[in-house]
């Protein structure tokens, strides 16, 4: 891809923090699934494990289609959204309590990759690069279908069991 526009440079540097971020989540979904003690939040984050999985997988196919390498770029953003689920699982919580501690986790890291997604498919969109905002718009679709599931769970099963404990 030609780096001949600064809002191209941009774009490319945005998908490679996506990038990271995503391979970061893959790394850290398995660990929050085993934390996870409620049947449903341990599934959620399995069948998000396999969805983040065909994101990056759309990524490389964007990656292709514009002729650049993903990789190189390490997300901070994500980094540190990670670190601060490592320390809710960390402390000695009830089991509701860090249900409730990983849901508002993975909803921080949820709301990063609709923000990050959003941006990119904006100024992809502005590129004219329609199938690239294709792609990404089915990710942010996705990713938003994720929240709301997350907020489902929370409301009707894990934060009512924490109140309760």
């Amino acid at each position: 891809m030609a780096q001949e526009n600064p809002l191209q440079e941009l774009l490319v540097d945005e998908l490679k923090d996506i990038y990271s971020a995503e391979n970061q989540i893959i790394k850290a979904l398995p660990k929050m699934a085993k934390a996870a003690s409620s049947p449903e939040l341990k599934r959620a984050f399995e069948r998000h494990l396999e969805e983040t999985k065909r994101q990056v997988e759309r990524l490389d196919q964007i990656g292709e289609a514009l002729d650049i390498k993903m990789t190189g770029k390490k997300c901070k953003g994500m980094e540190g959204l990670i670190e601060e689920g490592k320390e809710i699982m960390s402390e000695d919580l009830e089991e509701d309590t860090l249900d409730a501690g990983l849901i508002g986790a993975a909803q921080k890291v949820e709301h990063y990759e609709i923000a990050a997604y959003g941006t990119a498919r904006a100024h992809a969109n502005l590129l004219g690069l329609n199938k690239i905002a294709r792609l990404l718009q089915q990710t942010l679709d996705e990713e938003g279908n994720t929240d709301r599931k997350l907020t489902q769970l929370a409301e009707s099963i894990i934060n009512v069991e924490a109140v309760e404990a």
